[in-house]
């Protein structure tokens, strides 16, 4: 972060606000936060350099610098409210800090939220291709969980009210867990919700195929078996 972006937006001349960050080296304590949401200093900052380039602002309008300071102020009251209700010392107190929350985004969301307002917002082929690039580009890292019982498990609930991107999505999964028994057989669950059940079928089968002990997969079948017959060859 260079020392023109991390300068205070306040007009030449104007009394500065009191800093709100700890006493240390304000570049390197910026730096960590820019690190911390996984963005650039002109996130929040406007490049001194480009006097033309306006103040980056939230989606409501309000500067995110000063929204910075607010959410400077509250990990402060977090760590000393913390501190008082556990008794600890202030160097044995776990504290909290940017990351704690944004572990590498700007937008502090967990991916279950993220991937289902795109579904219902945008529909079942968008919240596929983002979950592959939000995979491609965050696999490895702390800022989602990608672990194939946290994604199928999120998707299971989706399917209750948006099946068709349920399946998109646990499709997707399986392309990176193709020995994923519970992904076949919550892909399962998601096709008797889009009425699939012949397709529902196979994926139980599937799902008892990678995991003979699957008895929700061995349920879910008797049950379909005993209203369905395949059709005949």
């Amino acid at each position: 972060m260079s020392g023109a972006a991390s300068a205070q937006e306040t007009p030449l001349g104007a009394p500065r606000r009191p800093s709100v960050l700890p006493p240390g080296d304000r570049i390197q304590q910026m730096q960590q936060v820019a690190a911390a949401l996984g963005v650039e200093c002109g996130y929040c900052h406007a490049n001194l350099e480009q006097r033309d380039r306006p103040t980056p602002l939230t989606a409501s309008g309000k500067p995110r610098f000063e929204v910075a300071r607010e959410m400077f102020l509250m990990v402060d009251e977090i760590n000393r409210s913390a501190q008082a209700a556990t008794g600890k010392t202030a160097t044995e107190a776990t504290r909290v800090q940017c990351v704690s929350c944004h572990r590498g985004v700007a937008i502090p969301k967990q991916l279950s939220e993220v991937l289902t307002a795109t579904a219902v917002q945008q529909g079942p082929a968008a919240a596929a291709a983002q979950y592959r690039e939000l995979r491609t580009r965050y696999y490895g890292r702390q800022a989602y969980d990608f672990s194939d019982q946290s994604v199928a498990t999120f998707i299971e609930r989706l399917a209750r009210i948006r099946p068709e991107a349920a399946v998109a999505l646990i499709q997707v999964n399986l392309e990176y867990y193709p020995q994923s028994s519970l992904s076949y057989l919550v892909l399962g669950f998601a096709q008797t919700q889009t009425f699939e059940y012949y397709g529902a079928m196979e994926s139980f089968r599937k799902a008892l195929e990678l995991d003979p002990t699957n008895n929700s997969a061995r349920g879910r079948l008797a049950q379909l078996e005993s209203q369905y017959r395949r059709p005949s060859q």
